[in-house]
């Protein structure tokens, strides 16, 4: 039975030119033979979990990632909990006022401190924009600007931030630009993080969901929120900006976005790393904005995110020794291959990253696209 499933796994392996034990730094090295059965019963839930548990290794975790997804391995083994994930999230809205709290209890409050050695200066943890960047300070400090330069941000605007993270946009702009922000989280190690960093500025950081956003603004700005919005929110997600956004005024959303409409996300992402998160696919944004916005320019710089992730889990490697009695090797192992596994599959260009201008009426000289 065991040789079978070997087989079995081996075959599918070969399609992506990976190969068990062998000597190519992308080729996995089994260590527990019982781990065959379990892929091919529980699929990519199983492949993270065995990771974790030490069945297996990879040199390059990354490239392993790249030629699996690249071959689409990730479609030739069903896997059982997605369709029960794919079932609740038909059935139930999994991103409710307090369902939407578990992925900050989990995630984004594990510590500032930890984030603050993996990230760069600005605490931005979504991608870099490599343009003209060497650094990953460089990089992120070219994406805060230029979504400002995309937003025409001017001295005096008020700006609302959906989701506001560590605060890094809302001290850039309010320090570069000289406008207001007020933001929004759910988060409460990123709010009292955000508040000591932005203090003395013109920015207000709001301990409240998206959702219960309120007053009018110049300008909005919703960086990495999307992704916890769900699908049966979006619609909602857009109203809102609508509502609070001025008549003459920009709205930019940056996101990852997936190239096929789903309404789940991986089960061990959801399980691990973001619980009731999901990637909206453009069809999705643009059926929710209907009526709502006028969509003023589209951006795709998600061959960025690959060298954003590289450059996250290198500093995670390098700083690990000052957190592993924390939080343990099994922790260290779930990060890993969180990272690198991301890392190939924006490689493979299978999750894009889209920065998207809207305008309420359109802007009525044509929008000038900044790059």
């Amino acid at each position: 039975m065991k040789d079978k499933a070997k087989t079995e796994v081996q075959k599918i392996l070969d399609l992506a030119g990976i190969k068990i034990d062998g000597n190519n730094p992308w080729d996995i090295k089994v260590h527990n033979s019982k781990l065959y059965q379990r892929i091919l019963s529980g699929g990519s839930l199983a492949l993270g979990e065995s990771y974790m548990d030490g069945w297996w290794d990879v040199k390059q975790l990354d490239e392993f990632f790249y030629k699996l997804l690249s071959a689409k391995l990730d479609k030739k083994v069903i896997n059982p909990k997605i369709i029960l994930q794919v079932a609740k999230s038909k059935l139930l809205n999994m991103q409710t006022f307090s369902r939407s709290k578990k992925v900050a209890e989990q995630h984004y409050d594990l510590g500032n401190d930890f984030y603050e050695k993996m990230l760069d200066k600005n605490m931005q943890y979504t991608c870099g924009y490599w343009k003209n960047a060497k650094t990953l300070d460089k990089a992120q400090e070219y994406k805060l600007n230029l979504i400002c330069q995309k937003l025409k941000l001017k001295k005096g605007d008020k700006v609302l931030e959906l989701g506001c993270g560590w605060g890094g946009f809302a001290k850039f702009a309010s320090e570069k630009y000289e406008c207001h922000v007020t933001g929004y989280n759910i988060s409460k190690e990123q709010v009292e993080f955000a508040r000591e960093r932005c203090k003395g500025l013109s920015v207000e950081i709001v301990h409240k969901d998206y959702r219960l956003a309120e007053g009018m603004y110049d300008k909005i700005v919703s960086v990495g929120l999307c992704e916890h919005v769900g699908y049966k929110n979006y619609k909602r997600f857009m109203q809102i900006a609508s509502k609070c956004l001025r008549d003459k005024g920009l709205f930019l959303l940056h996101t990852i976005g997936k190239d096929i409409s789903v309404v789940a996300t991986d089960p061990w992402i959801s399980k691990y790393i973001f619980p009731n998160s999901m990637l909206p696919s453009s069809k999705q944004l643009m059926s929710a904005s209907e009526k709502i916005f006028v969509m003023e320019d589209w951006h795709n710089i998600g061959a960025h995110y690959d060298k954003t992730l590289m450059e996250w889990h290198n500093n995670f490697e390098k700083n690990w020794d000052l957190f592993r009695e924390r939080y343990g090797d099994r922790f260290y192992r779930m990060w890993t291959y969180y990272l690198l596994s991301c890392a190939g599959l924006f490689r493979a260009r299978r999750a894009q990253l889209w920065q998207i201008v809207f305008s309420k009426n359109g802007v009525p000289s044509g929008y000038e696209s900044i790059r």
